[in-house]
């Protein structure tokens, strides 16, 4: 229902005012977030940045559900709703909410209305904005986006090492917890920044995962129509995965990206969806075959066995990430666990069926995938 959607693609107006402010005085704000650095050396002297770990991947492939199963463990620290819209600030925003009485913090599904309930405090994928900040064009449909061990952006690892250890200053954190949907094309970057970074990548049978994809995006469009300050609030976040600013990522493989905004512009959801996954799907293939030093920090996650199967998944997920747990704390992570619906998704035809497993097949059996097709 419209009101439903007004509802909940509501961007309040402080926020809406000051992250605009924000996006339009990018260097201001690099400038603020050095001068805290500065205001904070002899506290970051001991705060070392040691195995971060990014869950990265596909949208709607599960990120979020890992992302807050990881966050419930007290060694990882992940930015939150609550750290937008002055993210480059991360210590003397967090500082200030500390001290500023706060709204009673009440639970309510998220945007996506996907049965994930979020508050001020809940996880979320936000360092996206650090990255526009310093590598303007990452989202340039007729750009690469990938970034490799041969990137060199000083001033940007830099800035983001030094916020990293602000966030884990201002949070008491001792490692780094990061989602971002966008950083599947920047693991060997990574890697070069970080000593050890584990990477967690969920990897959801093409069938359901495009459905899913295909169901959000009708939602965000209709959701952006009624309320176009939701479609600013994106762009400024660096969410380009739905709505009336869809962009796929661009894995350097220019013809099959075009192909695919070709697809989508004339209507053709179904076939421009299974593409993109094959796209994604193919690039993270070819990554892990040319370069064996990722393998071992990679940890790709199946998503329905890892649902159906919570407790050894969680168990595999921490040992990856070298995280230790004891058994109430692992039960508690695997209660947020819901086994998915694996009944025939309603939106496809027969014919809709037969094109997703001809796009996607021979991408799943590249990464052991072909038992789900």
């Amino acid at each position: 229902p419209e009101q439903e959607l007004a509802e909940s693609f509501e961007v309040a107006t402080w926020v809406h005012l000051l992250g605009g402010f924000v996006n339009r005085n990018k260097n201001l704000w690099i400038w603020l977030g050095g001068l805290e650095t500065g205001m904070l050396a002899d506290k970051m002297v001991e705060n070392d940045i040691r195995q971060p770990v990014y869950v990265t991947g596909l949208a709607r492939s599960g990120s979020t559900l890992l992302l807050e199963v990881l966050n419930h463990h007290p060694d990882l620290t992940a930015h939150c709703y609550k750290d937008y819209p002055l993210l480059f600030t991360p210590y003397v925003w967090n500082r200030y909410l500390d001290r500023t009485p706060q709204d009673a913090a009440h639970r309510r599904e998220r945007t996506h209305r996907d049965g994930i309930f979020i508050t001020p405090d809940s996880p979320e994928a936000f360092e996206e904005i650090l990255w526009m900040a310093f590598f303007p064009d990452l989202h340039d449909q007729a750009q690469s986006a990938v970034l490799d061990a041969d990137t060199q952006n000083p001033a940007f690892e830099k800035f983001y090492r030094d916020h990293i250890r602000k966030l884990l200053l201002a949070r008491g954190g001792r490692r780094y917890l990061a989602k971002g949907n966008y950083n599947v094309t920047r693991l060997p970057y990574l890697q070069k920044i970080f000593e050890d970074p584990r990477f967690v990548i969920p990897i959801r049978e093409p069938i359901w995962h495009i459905a899913s994809l295909m169901k959000q995006q009708e939602r965000f469009c209709k959701g952006q129509q009624i309320n176009p300050r939701a479609l600013a609030h994106l762009q400024r976040i660096g969410h380009y995965e739905f709505g009336l600013d869809r962009r796929p990522i661009h894995t350097g493989d220019a013809e099959r990206v075009a192909h695919i905004i070709a697809l989508w512009e004339k209507g053709a959801e179904v076939e421009g969806w299974a593409m993109y996954w094959a796209l994604i799907h193919d690039f993270l293939a070819d990554l892990l075959e040319a370069r064996p030093e990722l393998q071992s920090s990679v940890h790709l996650v199946r998503y329905e066995p890892f649902c159906t199967n919570a407790e050894e998944g969680v168990r595999t997920l921490f040992e990856h990430c070298r995280l230790s747990m004891d058994d109430a704390s692992m039960a508690q992570a695997t209660r947020l666990i819901r086994a998915p619906a694996l009944n025939r998704p309603d939106i496809f035809t027969d014919g809709d069926l037969k094109l997703i497993e001809r796009c996607t097949s021979r991408s799943a059996q590249r990464l052991d995938l072909g038992r789900y097709i």
